[in-house]
């Protein structure tokens, strides 16, 4: 164990930090007071772990991702059925992990990898647990939970306090308000809340933050409204609405989305009054 060296390459580590000889620390990685890093840990150039931080497991922490006190990231599953199989986590470039996050590695079951994009924005006490998938720039807000084997696509905000049953996938640009029990899959650039969580409409706040043009916001509102409406069977307005909008890109994602297998049932509208 390396207890005492200050430096590793160009890299700063402070003396009361404990660093396995096995870990592969990249340049300018800096590693504060009191952390821990595994043997089997990958600490990309950049990576900056603050103080009493774990990092454990075969875990890759991405370039000029920041740590923040108190996280414990790669410890095993929360699976009974985990025998300790060399799963990973892979957590990529430019993420914000801020105090008391958790984060576990993958299992047999699901692929034997959990992971995250760039640029991602885990606020503190949020919970990433085995064999996500998390893309990029989504953000998890305080006390965010996620069961095993979600799927979040790109700019996805999860909202505070919010639980994510196993196996719920969450589409692009979705929005899940706070407090929210979400047991079905979420459609791109949708709105849910409550619980259980429904769908309220689209992410419209979100949509027009990130650029997207009034005639593409229109086109998906006219979309939705013709989804979700009440008359024939989902899969007739699924065929109706791949028609009408067959040039339109975000509407074809929504289309596409619903349309790929899933273990969940699909969030929808509540219904009645």
């Amino acid at each position: 164990m390396n207890q005492s060296k200050h430096k590793r390459g160009e890299s700063k580590i402070h003396p009361t930090a404990i660093v396995d000889d096995g870990a592969k620390i990249g340049d300018n990685v800096q590693i504060g007071p009191y952390c821990c890093v595994g043997p089997n840990v990958v600490l990309e150039e950049g990576a900056i772990l603050e103080a009493h931080v774990v990092v454990t497991g075969f875990t890759k922490v991405g370039r000029e991702t920041r740590i923040f006190p108190f996280a414990s990231i790669g410890y095993r599953p929360q699976d009974l059925k985990y025998k300790g199989e060399p799963s990973e986590l892979v957590i990529g470039a430019r993420n914000i992990i801020r105090e008391h996050v958790t984060m576990n590695p993958g299992t047999e079951g699901g692929g034997m990898i959990t992971s995250t994009g760039d640029d991602c924005l885990f606020m503190a006490g949020s919970h990433v647990a085995h064999d996500c998938v998390i893309g990029e720039h989504v953000i998890l807000v305080n006390d965010a939970t996620l069961g095993g084997h979600v799927k979040i696509n790109d700019y996805a905000i999860i909202g505070g306090l919010s639980a994510v049953h196993q196996f719920v996938r969450i589409g692009e640009h979705a929005m899940i308000g706070g407090m929210s029990g979400v047991e079905q899959d979420v459609i791109p650039f949708g709105s849910v809340t409550g619980n259980r969580a429904h769908l309220v409409g689209l992410n419209i706040v979100g949509l027009k933050r990130r650029g997207f043009d009034r005639t593409a916001i229109h086109d998906l509102r006219a979309a939705y409204r013709l989804l979700f409406a009440q008359e024939g069977t989902l899969q007739e307005r699924l065929d109706d609405v791949s028609v009408l909008f067959e040039s339109n890109s975000l509407v074809m994602d929504i289309i596409e989305f619903i349309r790929m297998d899933s273990s969940r049932s699909l969030c929808q509208p509540k219904s009645g009054p």
